[in-house]
C-alpha cells in the first residue's frame, strides 16, 4: 500500500470550501483511477489541509500523479496561497478500517 499526502495552505477561511471541492469534484476522478484504495481529508484549522490518497502500489500513485494530478490541483488553484506539496510514503502499518464506519469514500 502507498499514500500520496497532498498539503494544502488555502487563503483564509476557504479550508471547507477547499474540501467541498474536493468532495465534490476530485473524489470521482480519484475513484476512477486505477489502483485507488480511499482519500482521507484533514482540516487543522480555516487554513490547513492534508489529503491521504491510498493507493494499492506506487506506480499507481505515480501514474496518477503524473496523467491526472494537474487538473485535480488547477480546480482548487484559485483558493490556495501556493502550489500544493506533495509528499509520497509506503504504508507501513494501518488500522484505519477500525477509524470510522460512516462516510466511506
Amino acid at each position: 500500500m502507498f499514500v500520496r499526502v497532498v498539503e494544502v495552505k488555502t487563503k483564509p477561511g476557504n479550508a471547507r470550501e477547499v474540501c467541498s471541492m474536493l468532495h465534490e469534484k476530485v473524489l470521482s476522478t480519484l475513484k476512477a483511477q486505477t489502483g485507488f484504495v480511499d482519500e482521507i481529508v484533514l482540516v487543522s484549522d480555516a487554513e490547513g489541509i492534508l489529503a491521504l490518497s491510498f493507493w494499492k502500489t506506487r506506480e499507481d500513485a505515480e501514474r496518477y500523479s503524473h496523467e491526472d494530478y494537474a487538473k485535480v490541483s488547477d480546480i482548487i488553484q484559485h483558493l490556495v496561497h501556493s502550489k500544493p506539496k506533495v509528499h509520497a510514503f509506503d504504508v507501513e502499518t494501518s488500522t484505519c478500517h477500525k477509524i470510522s464506519k460512516g462516510k466511506a469514500a
